[in-house]
């Protein structure tokens, strides 16, 4: 019999707010995270806008010698990660730090770090460069560093799966309670892309929107979509076996029941035309939760606001639930958020368990321009009162990666 797993706390850093509370009352209103970039000169690049965090303090979450040794995609998980364990109560002191693992993904890791030493060798030599640059910029060190701080000694992974990374990386921990090899897990993805090296490569593939104004940049599904807008922060969520969560009283945000991964073994960049791998993701995961197709009420977009993604995932979608696609509520919440690569999926994770735990569906904002290829019910602009059961996040990664997670209300 599989184990039932529940979310018990989470925590998110990002440009609409620090903290779930203030993050997901942003997304409720409708709010835009998305900014004129101010960390370097844009003047350069044909992008000029992305969803910035300019007000956060390391030092609130972590010891300011250890602050110096991390990258900014750390900090973001570990105060992330702080906010959701101090949310799910666990007794970190007096628990079975053996039964409890950790599995935080990064797609691009420690770039800033990466581009700050590349400078200082070339500028000042190699004798200068760090002794903490190596642990600093590789992308495993936000799940070593949580399991540090805790001291959390079970099962402990880094996914790398672009895009696609932090969904893959709360469904392979959801697989990991659910078979029994852990009690407990941290989970979620943590990104810090916005660099002049990061833009420059994006902007070179044409894949982020030339748009300058904040406020239309980033359109899923809508006709004049151009490109995606980069995003960066955190979100973790605390994963616990269901009788384990009872036990001690734990509040329960949500259960996670599907999970569904798959490859399109198709092109670096671009989804698979007829959308094979997505649709087998969607129908794995579906399949995993033990329920049909007609009874996911919501789904959580990818949706990047890219030419190619929007109506691929639209066919993706008709493909998998037939005529029920045009019942389901959808909505692209990287409208608001901006792409946060690898941290998108935990971004999206939080959204979606708080739509179901709270019964509202957050909209898809800046949508103004039907797009014929593009037909479903993206929930254009303002979110809405709903009662859904089941609903699923869709991520999609460059290299052909697809993760899907099916959430259940918890009764």
């Amino acid at each position: 019999m599989k184990r039932r797993v529940v979310i018990t706390g989470m925590g998110v850093v990002h440009s609409l707010g620090i903290g779930v509370e203030q993050f997901w009352s942003a997304v409720k209103e409708g709010k835009n995270g998305i900014k004129k970039v101010t960390s370097f000169d844009t003047a350069e690049f044909p992008t000029k806008v992305a969803a910035e965090i300019t007000d956060f303090d390391p030092l609130l979450y972590i010891d300011k010698k250890e602050a110096r040794r991390m990258d900014r995609y750390t900090q973001f998980a570990m105060a992330a990660a702080r906010m959701a364990i101090e949310s799910s109560r666990l007794q970190t002191e007096t628990m079975d730090k053996d039964r409890v693992g950790v599995l935080v993904g990064s797609g691009i890791g420690g770039i800033l770090t990466l581009e700050d030493q590349h400078r200082v060798l070339l500028e000042k030599g190699a004798a200068r460069i760090s002794p903490f640059f190596i642990p600093m910029m590789i992308a495993n060190m936000a799940s070593a560093r949580i399991a540090m701080e805790y001291g959390f000694m079970g099962f402990n992974e880094c996914v790398v799966t672009a895009c696609a990374t932090a969904n893959n990386a709360i469904g392979d921990a959801f697989k990991v309670i659910q078979r029994g090899d852990a009690d407990v897990m941290i989970t979620g993805g943590a990104e810090a892309p916005i660099t002049p090296l990061s833009f420059a490569g994006f902007c070179s593939a044409k894949a982020m929107s030339t748009n300058p104004d904040p406020e239309t940049a980033c359109r899923p599904f809508d006709k004049d979509r151009d490109g995606f807008v980069m995003g960066e922060g955190a979100a973790i969520l605390v994963l616990e076996e269901y009788e384990h969560a009872v036990a001690r009283g734990a509040d329960i945000v949500a259960e996670i029941v599907g999970y569904g991964c798959t490859c399109d073994a198709w092109h670096v960049t671009a989804p698979h035309p007829e959308g094979i791998g997505g649709v087998k993701c969607m129908q794995h995961a579906i399949k995993d939760a033990g329920i049909s197709p007609q009874q996911i009420g919501y789904i959580n977009a990818h949706g990047t606001s890219t030419p190619l993604n929007d109506p691929a995932e639209t066919d993706v979608i008709k493909k998998v639930f037939g005529e029920h696609a045009y019942r389901l509520a959808i909505s692209s919440t990287k409208s608001m958020t901006g792409h946060l690569l690898g941290a998108a999926g935990a971004i999206e994770a939080v959204i979606t368990a708080m739509a179901l735990k709270e019964g509202f569906l957050p909209a898809t904002i800046n949508y103004r321009n039907p797009d014929p290829a593009c037909d479903l019910d993206y929930i254009p602009n303002e979110g809405r009162p709903a009662d859904v059961e089941y609903a699923i996040s869709n991520a999609l990664g460059f290299g052909g990666h697809n993760a899907a997670i099916v959430f259940k209300k918890y009764q």
